[in-house]
């Protein structure tokens, strides 16, 4: 059985057919009109969620599929026993999108289940929106090779992008004095430091350096500082303080940027005056909404991979 939990056991020539069909589902949206017709997706949250929710729930409906949603709290998946309330759900849609606060939650569930599990994000991976920013590399640099300079926490949109881009070749320079805590150990950093496709910026960088670094990149990436599910925590407040302390100096601003042409990309949601500048993001603004609409696209794509995989246009 097929799952999207990470990029493990996809191939380079796997995603290009996902990218590519994703491709053509935002040019010719109607021609996929009914391609699940009669599949039904489930949708389950432990997290919040703006663009998960709308990409996945819009997506399925664009393709003639079913989808029904439940906050994790609001089910028994918060009572009883993971095993078999996947199995139950198993029974009745014929794919699960979770968005859990664990990775191991995913992997219990793709270990009892018959079904694709689809993971929304959790603390250690955001496969969906690792295809939808190379989906969007390749539409503004009609390539994945490019050198990507990640600035932020290391959490789990950074090791998607390792993993993707690892993949497809491109160069991933991450400056991530914050780790956020996820279940992979240095080896996973190992493996994409010796394939040259990881460059570690050391942490102690000073933003000057970090400009000139800047210069040499074709995309500037930047991500929340604080994870959102602690944004808004009373018991965070002194940690939230000491991190926008150490990284406000980074901040993704004109001074940074200097003169570079660089593309700067969010996965949003954006906090305007933390990790971007009010004016730069709203400068780069359009790129990072494409950005965050190709979500939708490339979710699409997934789903019909896993689900309807001779999935092509209409007529």
């Amino acid at each position: 059985m097929k799952h999207l939990l990470d990029f493990k056991g996809y191939t380079k020539e796997e995603l290009l057919q996902i990218l590519d069909l994703a491709a053509e589902m935002k040019e010719s949206p109607d021609a996929f009109r009914d391609a699940l017709e009669g599949k039904k997706l489930y949708m389950l949250f432990e997290k919040t969620s703006t663009r998960t929710y709308l990409s996945f729930s819009v997506g399925m409906t664009e393709l003639g599929g079913t989808h029904y949603s439940q906050n994790w709290r609001d089910s028994n998946f918060a009572v009883g026993d993971v095993a078999s309330e996947t199995r139950y759900v198993g029974r009745n849609v014929d794919a699960i999108m979770v968005r859990p606060k664990k990775n191991q939650t995913l992997q219990d569930m793709a270990a009892h289940t018959t079904i694709p599990i689809i993971n929304g994000c959790d603390d250690t991976y955001h496969p969906c929106q690792a295809l939808a920013d190379v989906m969007t590399v390749r539409e503004a640099f009609g390539s994945h090779k490019v050198n990507l300079l990640y600035v932020g926490a290391n959490n789990n949109t950074f090791r998607s992008l390792l993993e993707v881009m690892g993949l497809l070749g491109g160069t991933v320079h991450g400056f991530t004095p914050i780790y956020n805590e996820g279940s992979v150990t240095e080896a996973f950093y190992d493996a994409y430091r010796a394939s040259g496709t990881y460059v570690e910026v050391p942490s102690d960088t000073e933003p000057t350096e970090l400009s000139e670094l800047i210069g040499g990149m074709d995309v500037v990436y930047t991500d929340a500082w604080v994870d959102m599910e602690y944004y808004n925590h009373p018991d965070h407040v002194e940690k939230q303080k000491a991190i926008v302390e150490k990284m406000a100096p980074y901040q993704i601003n004109a001074k940074l940027l200097g003169g570079s042409k660089a593309k700067v990309m969010h996965d949003m949601p954006i906090h305007v005056g933390y990790e971007v500048a009010k004016e730069t993001a709203e400068r780069h603004m359009d790129g990072i909404l494409n950005q965050a609409e190709n979500r939708r696209h490339v979710e699409k794509a997934v789903l019909c991979h896993l689900l309807a995989p001779q999935a092509r246009k209409a007529g």
